[in-house]
């Protein structure tokens, strides 16, 4: 009996110490409920309704009708999503290219390091309306970049690069380059810095060049940092609205329309709030789809070999 009742206390002060992890955890558990699971809930109990503020007398459950309006009568849908495709495609590939290429630079040692570091992070630093309005202010028309290319010969006076559908995408481009650029580099230098310099003095004695080395020793290392930053921004390029929404508003003629700004013109513009959260359903499956896809084919967090 006097065993028993000394083990008591011991089993009770462990079963505090087993409960505590959670009851540290609770309130961010408690906060992420609140502000991401019940608005997703909501978004999809408001995709299978009829909700229209401006036609109040038309809103009811719709079950299934927003979700085949999609799919088989809306070409404007598939616009945006084969533009948000192109458009995720395009920035990722050049974003990743340009950004390992900062990295690698900026990993030498070299007089001014530190300064160009800076200027290479600094983009990132800067909110994307007030990307746009810099952006906005090079593009012009009048006082721009392309009155100084025309007063050179290149190009025409009044053109404006956002209004013309032939250029207009490779100018959006350029200004989401701008900014997306230094993501690649701040993640792929940290990942740099963790390669062991004796890797590379080994491959030097062994006849390895700079590409070798490059190919069989940095990028394999790089492997995880790659996946998990093209990732991410790949899911951040694909709900763009700010930059395309304050610099071409979707146009010209809905020609960089992504998804998203498809969605936000929906609900906000159109009050359609019903058939924009059976839009926003569709991407997130979207997302989500791909998303384990690609972490699935690239094996991230496997061996490096």
């Amino acid at each position: 009996m006097a065993i028993a009742v000394a083990k008591h206390p011991v089993e009770n002060r462990r079963r505090r110490t087993r409960r505590l992890p959670y009851l540290l955890i609770a309130p961010a558990a408690l906060l992420m409920l609140a502000f991401i699971a019940y608005p997703m809930i909501s978004v999809l109990y408001y995709s299978l309704q009829d909700y229209n503020v401006t036609k109040p007398w038309r809103n009811g459950f719709a079950g299934m009708s927003n979700f085949t309006r999609i799919f088989t009568d809306d070409p404007q849908f598939w616009h945006s999503l084969n533009f948000s495709v192109r458009w995720v495609v395009v920035e990722i590939a050049l974003q990743l290219l340009i950004g390992l290429a900062l990295a690698l630079l900026v990993n030498q040692t070299f007089v001014g390091r530190g300064l160009s570091r800076a200027l290479v992070f600094s983009p990132w630093a800067v909110s994307g309306v007030l990307t746009t309005t810099i952006w906005m202010l090079l593009y012009n028309p009048s006082t721009g970049m392309t009155r100084y290319l025309a007063d050179a010969g290149i190009g025409s006076y009044g053109h404006s690069l956002l209004s013309d559908p032939h250029t207009v995408f490779w100018a959006a481009v350029l200004a989401e380059l701008w900014r997306g650029v230094p993501f690649f580099a701040i993640l792929l230098l940290a990942d740099l810095q963790s390669i062991p310099g004796d890797l590379y003095e080994a491959a030097s004695v062994d006849g390895a060049g700079r590409l070798r080395q490059l190919f069989h020793i940095t990028l394999p290392h790089l492997k995880d940092a790659i996946v998990l930053s093209t990732l991410l921004r790949a899911v951040w390029e694909f709900n763009n609205v700010d930059l395309l929404y304050t610099l071409t508003g979707g146009g010209p003629a809905g020609q960089t329309t992504t998804l998203p700004l498809y969605v936000a013109n929906t609900g906000l513009d159109g009050h359609d709030f019903g058939y924009a959260s059976a839009l926003t359903t569709v991407a997130f499956v979207i997302l989500l789809f791909f998303s384990v896809l690609y972490l699935r084919l690239s094996k991230f967090g496997g061996d490096r070999a």
